[in-house]
């Protein structure tokens, strides 16, 4: 291998295969930050994983529980 190539350490992952945030879930669904804390007290929202002190939510389930919403509509 060539000094110039570069190699990808054991461990990192792809930005796809990456843990979202809080915020990057408030941003992809539109909610407040505060509403997805909310949803983890009152167990309701996409599954969470906590790491630490934070929230992380795979990408994958979060998408999975919008999918899971099917055709609920509001009706006013």
């Amino acid at each position: 291998m060539s000094p110039s190539v570069k190699r990808i350490p054991t461990g990192v992952t792809a930005a796809e295969d990456r843990l979202w945030s809080v915020q990057d879930v408030s941003y992809f669904l539109g909610v407040p930050v505060s509403t997805l804390y909310q949803w983890k007290v009152h167990s309701r929202g996409p599954a969470c994983v906590r790491m630490g002190r934070h929230l992380r939510y795979r990408p994958a389930d979060v998408r999975a529980w919008v999918d899971g919403l099917g055709d609920a509509r509001v009706s006013w």
